[in-house]
């Protein structure tokens, strides 16, 4: 069984080290997924919650199954061909081709999700035939992960669709008079920030155990994640003096109570990222302060959100100019010929 073979990559020491910091979530995730858990990760974005899921899928092994479109395991197949025996060619599905992600939207359908009637096929073997049946993305993640992003952005038809699958993982085709059994883990993200989403049900949530994330933990973590994230795109040095202005100006915004909408780890990324495309740009030997500053309001105006009451009073270019003015007294310029 696919939980089997998860369980004892669970157990193995640092299984989740594609993310760096956020042990109280990793250690939930391993608690719930020991546990043969539904988990929903609750997190602003940009802080991991995908690549956390990923890591999962990846400390699956290896695996050989039937290229029949549902997943079937040569041992435990699921679909009609497959358990009459019919002959189908074999694929090799390693741990990260086991990551099946949909991406929630409003659009989309419980077809998506459950599969839908192809009608050349129905024309030929009729409309409830079997070999009319196209499978969807839970069959496709048959012996793998679903992994549900932004599962409160889909519609609450769908939601209905899942609930089923989370409590039984069966899959009853209304048109059909067999159930298919599916074997995956689901893992879905949510971002509570989001204020364009559909409510999630409480019987829909009752399938679920919450594993929630936040940002970085500390100055030097998110350092950390830059530095062994971001691109390097120029040879100039990008000195550590201006790396701890960089990281230290947006974890102040963070702190700041004139936003309600936060930036991301991926405004430091982009920081990084694009002070040093200046940089290269200028051709300077080590990144300036210049550099990041030219950037800040290019990376972070629209990745803040001012609450009413500072909304009325300065935008958020102003907003940014001023706290970087502000800022700017604490840190003076690095020093040296950097050009």
């Amino acid at each position: 069984m696919m939980n089997d073979e998860l369980k004892k990559a669970l157990l193995s020491d640092n299984c989740f080290d594609e993310i760096i910091g956020q042990e109280a979530a990793k250690d939930q995730l391993k608690s719930a997924l020991l546990a043969e858990r539904n988990v929903i990760i609750i997190g602003p974005p940009g802080i991991g919650k995908t690549t956390l899921a990923k890591n999962v899928a990846k400390l699956l092994p290896g695996i050989t199954v039937n290229d029949c479109g549902f997943n079937c395991s040569p041992n435990e197949p699921i679909c009609p061909s497959c358990k009459a025996g019919s002959k189908t060619g074999k694929k090799k599905s390693e741990g990260a081709q086991r990551f099946i992600r949909l991406q929630g939207s409003p659009d989309l359908t419980a077809e998506d999700l459950l599969g839908d009637i192809d009608p050349i096929k129905a024309l030929k073997f009729g409309p409830t035939s079997l070999e009319a049946f196209t499978p969807g993305k839970i069959f496709k993640a048959n012996n793998g992960v679903l992994f549900f992003d932004e599962l409160n952005r889909c519609p609450q038809r769908l939601q209905n669709a899942l609930l089923q699958v989370l409590e039984e993982k069966k899959v009853t085709l209304g048109s059909y008079t067999m159930d298919f059994d599916v074997d995956f883990v689901f893992i879905g993200t949510l971002n509570p920030y989001d204020t364009s989403t559909e409510k999630l049900s409480d019987v829909f949530l009752d399938r679920f155990d919450l594993v929630y994330m936040t940002y970085p933990e500390t100055h030097e973590i998110e350092k950390q994640i830059v530095t062994e994230k971001g691109k390097k795109i120029s040879p100039a040095e990008f000195p550590q003096q201006l790396l701890d202005f960089t990281v230290s100006f947006v974890r102040q915004l963070r702190e700041n109570k004139k936003l309600e909408k936060l930036p991301s780890v991926r405004a430091t990324l982009g920081l990084y990222e694009r002070a040093q495309s200046n940089a290269l740009i200028r051709k300077h030997r080590q990144v300036l302060q210049e550099d990041v500053k030219d950037a800040i309001m290019s990376v972070l105006a629209h990745r803040i959100g001012l609450k009413p009451s500072a909304r009325y009073v300065l935008g958020p270019e102003e907003f940014i100019k001023e706290e970087l003015e502000d800022f700017v007294l604490q840190y003076p310029p690095n020093k040296g010929d950097g050009r």
